[in-house]
């Protein structure tokens, strides 16, 4: 398969691409023109590079539309360089020198591949190919049948080729290969005909069973990742990811080893509720309160450990975080309802204007076209430049007019988005449970069953609570340890905390420190996302509606000056004739 060339390896510059999309371009008289001014790479559909001597594939960036791409019989040796060929359906690199198969992560509408005769061993890197329905891989090195079973990924395929490799003399190649693709029409550019399929389904059987079931698991647990990463998306886009569990709470304690050794002190795992008073008692709602999952469903009369009680915090913020995004999804979707609509009535406006415009405007032509005194004509010109000063006059009004009305909506959604979102806020960082919203209903209903409420204050409230408990049972067990009264034996790492009140006392109070600045971090960076999101969305509307604008305006005079210079061109020596 080596192929050496008298002629020295070529390189892709612009003169060789150049004279290769001139010469390929059309031959009549639009296409000898197209020569002279040149025609644009990015325009190109077909590129033919064959028998060029080609030794690496560069310089193709600016083909960007290119469908078609023919680099067959060169000296290549890596596929690279095609990154920006995303339109590419066929591409030829058929009798080079290529090793491996890569670089084709970017070809997503690839229909069509050759890689005939070169040297590659394996079939692999071809995952992004999803509408790959030919794919020639005939004389080169590939000797290993299982790798075959790769090729089940691609759905589409119904073309193979893979003639002259070792694995094509194995005597149970097409059998194999029938069991195993069984979608296949071609292969080696004949057709498999269905008594073949289904004797070598019947030989294979067992085999494909056992692989369509791992498959089938493989496929479940793809579609489960995919499910969670969706989900994670939709509560990234409302704020609150990872606060629907224990993930707050446990990266409290990641990085506190101080706190991992005082939980093992005799007591602190017993820690139970009585939420500190000293504020006024949350609002309790009507008797359709919301009730925590499941398997967090207390009794009234129950208690919660400290960790109980911060998750179901955690996961109340986590619920109303979601409900305030759909109210926000709501808000914008209304807004661009409404943006729609009034744009749409307003083009609809300048249509009946223009149709009744263009129907004055070629009986006004014609009339000055069959008008034979001079003066009439010059009469006529001026009144249908008036008509079309006019015409001006009433779309560039409707446009203004649709600004106006634009500016009243976006100003309104702008004010109604900036209050929900500050709502939100608010309401996750107030000292109470959530406040109300500005219609006097609850916007997360307290429970009941929960006194501490739902919200970031709350959990550092919780985290001093324990804080203050977990210093009084350490100085506690100190005062016993120091009269000889500690029944239990603490592990080493955990007694030498208790050399002396300081040392405990700063033990402790370096343990809360981090668990207050990881519950300050998750706040701060709820609210900078929000609050981001909100001024980028809003600036955004507004950029939109200036370039909306711009374009319309620009619209509207390059049909003026069309219609201007449809009036212009008639030459009095011509209407005089």
């Amino acid at each position: 398969m080596n192929r050496l060339y008298d002629m020295e390896p070529r390189v892709m510059d612009d003169e060789m691409l150049k004279l290769a999309v001139g010469q390929q371009g059309p031959r009549e008289e639009a296409g000898q023109l197209a020569k002279q001014e040149g025609i644009p790479f990015k325009d190109v559909l077909s590129l033919q590079l064959d028998f060029q001597n080609i030794l690496r594939i560069d310089n193709l960036w600016q083909f960007e539309s290119l469908r078609k791409l023919q680099l067959d019989n060169n000296i290549i040796e890596k596929i690279e360089g095609l990154e920006n060929l995303t339109h590419l359906v066929w591409l030829d690199l058929s009798f080079n020198n290529i090793e491996a198969i890569e670089g084709l992560d970017t070809l997503v509408n690839l229909e069509d591949l050759s890689l005939f005769n070169n040297r590659i061993s394996k079939i692999d890197s071809l995952d992004a190919l999803g509408k790959l329905q030919v794919l020639s891989l005939g004389n080169n090195h590939i000797g290993n049948m299982m790798n075959i079973i790769y090729l089940r990924r691609f759905k589409a395929l119904r073309t193979l080729s893979l003639s002259g490799n070792p694995v094509a003399e194995n005597e149970d190649y097409k059998m194999f290969i029938c069991a195993y693709l069984p979608d296949l029409v071609y292969l080696d550019f004949r057709r498999l005909d269905d008594h073949m399929k289904e004797l070598a389904e019947m030989k294979h059987q067992y085999s494909i069973d056992e692989l369509k079931h791992r498959e089938n698991l493989m496929q479940a647990q793809l579609e489960d990742e995919q499910a969670r990463r969706e989900e994670l998306e939709e509560h990234k886009a409302a704020f609150v990811e990872q606060l629907n569990g224990t993930f707050l709470f446990d990266s409290m304690y990641a990085e506190d080893m101080e706190g991992s050794k005082l939980s093992n002190l005799p007591g602190v795992g017993e820690l139970l509720e009585t939420y500190p008073s000293g504020r006024p008692p949350p609002r309790q709602p009507t008797p359709q309160a919301v009730h925590p999952p499941r398997q967090l469903q207390p009794s009234l009369t129950a208690s919660f450990t400290y960790k109980d009680k911060f998750v179901i915090i955690c996961l109340n913020i986590f619920e109303y975080g979601l409900k305030q995004q759909e109210k926000r999804k709501a808000e914008l979707e209304t807004f661009m309802e409404c943006v729609q609509e009034a744009i749409q009535e307003n083009q609809e406006q300048g249509k009946l204007k223009i149709a009744k415009f263009e129907e004055k405007h070629l009986l006004s032509l014609n009339a000055i076209r069959e008008e034979s005194e001079l003066s009439n004509i010059e009469t006529k010109i001026v009144e249908h430049s008036e008509d079309i000063t006019a015409l001006l006059n009433v779309l560039m009004t409707l446009e203004m007019q649709l600004v106006e009305q634009l500016e009243e909506t976006i100003n309104m959604f702008e004010r109604n988005i900036i209050d929900l979102v500050g709502l939100f806020v608010e309401n996750v960082q107030s000292l109470y449970p959530f406040l109300e919203d500005p219609l006097g209903r609850h916007s997360c209903l307290a429970r009941p069953w929960l006194n501490s409420g739902c919200t970031m204050a709350q959990c550092r409230d919780l985290e001093n609570h324990h804080h203050e408990k977990l210093l009084e049972i350490a100085i506690n067990i100190l005062e016993k340890m120091v009269k000889g009264e500690m029944d239990e034996d603490l592990p080493d790492d955990l007694r030498s905390l208790f050399i002396d009140k300081d040392t405990i006392v700063n033990a402790v109070g370096a343990s809360h420190d981090i668990h207050l600045l990881k519950i300050d971090n998750r706040e701060d960076e709820l609210v900078t996302r929000v609050n981001s999101w909100c001024t980028h969305l809003l600036d955004k509307i507004h950029k939109d509606e200036i370039m909306r604008n711009r374009k319309r305006v620009k619209e509207i005079n390059q049909y003026i000056d069309h219609v201007q210079s449809e009036l212009d061109s008639l030459e009095y020596g011509d209407l005089l004739d």
